[in-house]
């Protein structure tokens, strides 16, 4: 165990927070497989889910590990290079992607021959938050012009938000949230902010008037947004489709404060998303109010151990990159919990390294090794400091002990051992 743990730098904390989810992980989601098997009928056996997710899991903590042996510096370049291959991703997926299972609205790209799928759009978020936060850094000691600012900041963020929007609004709208937290966090003007702000809010009513006016551009997309935004806002529940939301309290009500226990959920069977939107529900029913605050309590851990990462991070760069990409992972579960207990209306956000799938658990991990790539520079620059100390205090040891002989010598001689003081 040792010699495995010698080998994972950085915040050990953030590592067993991670491990911890993961390992907690496979009990709701093998519980909440039988409605994929059994109810909907996608797959042969519930088995065959919980080794699929055991591989995303692993192949997510194998991606992790590699990340964080590479100095979070080098993020810099790559994520400039990255950009414009997210945005051909992402034109492409517009369209050739794929739908999997209506209700989610994720688009998909299938890698042919493997039938392997992944989202762009988790890639994007990844890419965006990195290639803004080295931005942020690079003009830091530069007085920021606005127009130039639009085209080096602001227009990628604006193109890659603009092709995830049609597809998944609450993964738009979260990305451009926490670039405009960044940006404010990294000391953008903030008269600049507030023009982008006037500017973001004209272009969205501009595009959802055009939705609505030419729905069969995103056929149903403009319905379900407007749908899931009337379920959270109806008073008149006979009118209100809630069957996702009332079956997700009725999971909650039933759970109680000690749960039914592993595996024992009833909602699982009538929730479309309970192994991804919707599993904090499944959670909190299977092991009451008591194991839905332990899954808040370790992302809130998670939470204040990547404030004090980008308190202690060496540089802007690595701030900015904790702050982007951690608090992304803490908003994510938070939207996905606040889903489950109606505070908030329908996102399709899933729970980071609980819930199901592949590209969202894939770059969750990435994140998470950039992060621990930053606290293992913080770590090495203490080592350091650990070193020079040691090389210090080993160099006066043996000034002190020349010293020493040197005296017991001039006393031997009947002289005078200040005389060896004089001739340090």
């Amino acid at each position: 165990m040792k010699e495995i743990l010698s080998h994972l730098k950085g915040d050990k904390l953030i590592w067993a927070m991670v491990f911890l989810l993961a390992l907690f992980s496979f009990m709701p989601v093998y519980s909440a497989s039988t409605n994929l098997v059994y109810t909907v009928g996608a797959g042969s056996s519930t088995f065959g889910y919980l080794i699929k997710h055991f591989t995303h899991l692993t192949i997510g903590l194998i991606m992790m590990y590699f990340t964080h042996k590479i100095p979070y510096q080098r993020f810099r370049v790559i994520s400039v290079l990255a950009i414009f291959v997210v945005v051909i991703l992402l034109v492409f997926t517009a369209f050739q992607g794929n739908t999997i299972g209506g209700a989610n609205a994720n688009r998909w790209i299938y890698i042919p021959f493997v039938n392997v799928g992944f989202q762009p759009s988790s890639i994007a978020s990844v890419v965006l938050l990195v290639y803004v936060a080295q931005y942020l850094a690079s003009i830091r000691d530069t007085v920021v012009d606005f127009k130039e600012s639009l085209i080096w900041l602001w227009l990628p963020v604006f193109v890659i938000t603009g092709l995830i929007l049609p597809a998944n609004l609450s993964t738009a709208a979260l990305i451009f949230m926490m670039v405009c937290m960044l940006v404010f966090v990294g000391k953008y003007p903030f008269k600049y902010l507030l023009r982008i702000g006037g500017i973001s809010i004209a272009m969205a009513g501009l595009f959802f008037l055009t939705a609505k006016a030419f729905p069969s551009m995103m056929p149903n997309r403009v319905d379900t947004w407007i749908s899931r935004i009337d379920r959270f806002t109806a008073t008149d529940e006979e009118d209100a489709d809630l069957y996702q939301v009332e079956n997700a309290q009725i999971a909650i009500a039933t759970g109680s404060v000690f749960g039914l226990g592993p595996g024992k959920s009833v909602q699982k069977n009538f929730l479309p998303q309970s192994s991804s939107d919707f599993i904090y529900a499944i959670i909190v029913e299977e092991y009451g109010l008591l194991g839905g605050l332990a899954v808040l309590s370790v992302y809130l851990f998670l939470f204040f151990r990547f404030v004090r990462a980008a308190h202690k991070a060496p540089t802007l760069f690595g701030k900015l990159l904790v702050v982007g990409l951690g608090f992304y992972i803490i908003f994510q579960a938070m939207i996905n919990m606040g889903v489950a207990v109606s505070l908030l209306p329908t996102t399709g956000q899933t729970l980071p390294l609980i819930s199901s799938g592949g590209t969202s658990i894939w770059m969750t991990c990435v994140s998470l090794g950039i992060i621990i790539s930053v606290t293992k520079k913080e770590e090495e620059i203490r080592e350091e400091e650990r070193i020079r100390m040691e090389r210090e205090d080993a160099l006066q040891a043996l000034i002190d002990r020349s010293l020493l002989e040197k005296e017991q010598e001039i006393m031997a001689e009947g002289g005078n051992p200040m005389d060896a003081v004089r001739n340090k």
